[in-house]
Parts: structure tokens; sequence; C-alpha cells
């Protein structure tokens, strides 16, 4: 199968990239920008393992054109559809950016896939957009009234876009709602991350709140096995979404507690007010997931946290700024 995958080059990308070339079925391209909103270097180093492997186009989900042209070139099976401005507070101070990544990026996508007869198209959406909901596990059948944050209203959007798209022209759209993925190669500005190389560095976190927010983390391993039982699910309704969580909802506060105890040493805690478009709880039933994309998270988070300490250490002994 000839698959491109956006956001290729980072973190949920790089590992799904892998995951697809272990099988030797595919024909995989990657596209990605390499913007700077972390450490390019981060996103070159992900690709060693695998760049003799894959094409990899550089350039910009929102250049229309670009973007007509890879698919005219590639013929692609399937789209796989990370990358994405990321993250709840930048997005509140940089609204318009987001819109026009994550909207018109994902509209040139699935523009792009119509014309050239590209029929499967699996979508990176997020827990995000289920904003307050307090009705806890969050399900795919509760009602979404409101988004609290621009980030959320732009997954909100491009499932909209896939349902669009499905009726009107018959690609198979599945959008997946992640819920708080960590894991090696995570994002610098995400909370394992970050955490782990202050306390590294002997430096005060940020703690926002009580510490009693909660979210339900996914390891990425985990993550990627429903990427890929999206990629191979083709019954059920033409436009299906699914949760993808950990089942194990964490604690802000046990999640410090995890870190700790990950790198070795104590957290200096510098204690600030909740900040808004943060949601209180995050929890996913996972129950359709299991049952059609066969499903099954297995990574604890005592057993996912030293795993991402372990590659953060080991990229900066290969002088890698994880910033």
């Amino acid at each position: 199968m000839k698959i491109l995958v956006t956001g290729g080059a980072g973190f949920i990308g790089s590992h799904t990239v892998e995951r697809l070339l272990q099988t030797g079925e595919h024909d995989v391209s990657i596209l990605d920008s390499f913007n700077d909103y972390y450490n390019p270097a981060i996103k070159r180093a992900n690709l060693r393992a695998f760049a003799d492997r894959v094409t990899v186009h550089e350039g910009e989900l929102t250049d229309a054109a670009f973007i007509h042209r890879i698919f005219e070139e590639g013929r692609f099976d399937a789209v796989i559809h990370l990358a994405a401005r990321a993250g709840v507070r930048p997005s509140i101070e940089q609204p318009e950016l987001y819109i026009d990544t994550n909207i018109k990026g994902t509209f040139n996508l699935l523009e792009a896939a119509r014309r050239t007869d590209c029929l499967h198209f699996v979508f990176a959406s997020s827990s995000s957009v289920y904003g307050v909901n307090k009705k806890v596990p969050f399900s795919e059948e509760d009602p979404i009234l409101q988004t609290i944050s621009p980030y959320a209203m732009t997954k909100m959007a491009g499932e909209q876009m896939c349902s669009n798209y499905s009726h009107l022209y018959g690609i198979k759209t599945v959008c997946l709602r992640f819920f708080t993925v960590y894991g090696p190669r995570q994002r610098p500005d995400l909370a394992i991350s970050k955490f782990t190389r202050l306390i590294e560095d002997g430096k005060p976190i940020d703690k926002f709140g009580s510490g009693h927010t909660a979210r339900d983390y996914t390891f990425i391993a985990d993550i990627v096995d429903g990427i890929i039982g999206a990629l191979n699910y083709r019954t059920g309704p033409i436009c299906d979404i699914f949760n993808l969580g950990g089942s194990q909802t964490v604690t802000l506060n046990d999640l410090i507690a995890t870190i700790e105890e990950a790198v070795g040493k104590k957290a200096e805690i510098h204690q600030l007010p909740e900040q808004p478009g943060d949601v209180p709880l995050t929890s996913a039933d996972v129950s359709k997931a299991t049952q059609l994309l066969h499903f099954k998270p297995k990574t604890t988070i005592a057993q996912g946290v030293p795993a991402f300490v372990e590659w953060f250490r080991q990229m900066r002994a290969e002088g890698v700024a994880i910033a």
C-alpha cells in the first residue's frame, strides 16, 4: 500500500512510520514542515533510523499547490494525517495560525485525496474536543456542544470535514481522538518532557492549580496500535470516530511523583493558578476501539515514564537539545 504520513518526522508520526516499515508491505512517504515550534533537530534525529527507506516531502500543509503536486506524483492509497499545530495554550495566543494550519491544511489534504482517488483517510483528532464533559469516561456518542480552545475547535472542524468528504466523495475517513500521548520522542512542550528536563536540571516546574486535574495518559506504542487498526479498518460507517486512550487516568500530582522517581530527583514546585482552556479531566471509553480496531492499551504510566527518561538522556548525550 502507498501511504502518506503527514507529520511523519514528529513524535507520533515517526513511530507510526517505523511500524509501517516493519511489515515490509508499504511504500511510505512523509510530509513534514520541520518548523521551529520546537527544535527541528529532534525531528531530524527521529528520521535517522529509516530516512533511506521513505520519501520525505518538506513543506507546509497550507500550500495547496505543493500538496496537490505530492498527491499527483504519489498516487497514495491512504493518508495518515498526524501533522498539526498542537497545544491548547499556544492556540489561545495564535488562533489564526491554528486555523490556517489545522483547518485549511486538512482541507487541502482531503481535496487532494479526492482529486487523486485516495479513498482511505485517517485523521488525528484530540480528546480536547470533549471540552468540560461532565460524563466520565468520555464516549464517542457523547454530544459535543462546546469546545473551550481554538485548538479543540480546529480538531472538531477537521472531524466535520472528514464527514463531509466521506458523504460527498466516498472517502473512508477514520477520526481518532487521542488522549494525552507520551513516550520517547515526545514534544518538548508537553508536561512529561518539560518536567523531566527541569527536574533533571534542578530547576522549578510550573504547576497550574492544585494538581488534582487528571489526564488519561496513553503510551506511544499503544497509540500506534490504534492508528494501524484504523488504517486496516474497512468496514462500518464510511466516516467513523474512535477514542484512543490509555485507560489510566493520572492526576498531575501523581504524574510529578512518577517522573521524580524515574529521574531520581525531587521537583522544585512553582505554584501557579489554573490556566484558561485546560479541561479538568480526560478519561477515555475505548470499548468501541477495542471491539472494532482491536485496540488494547498495555503500557502503564509507571512503565512508560522511565522509557521516556531513558530516551531523553540518550538524546542529551548525543548533543540534541530537548527544549
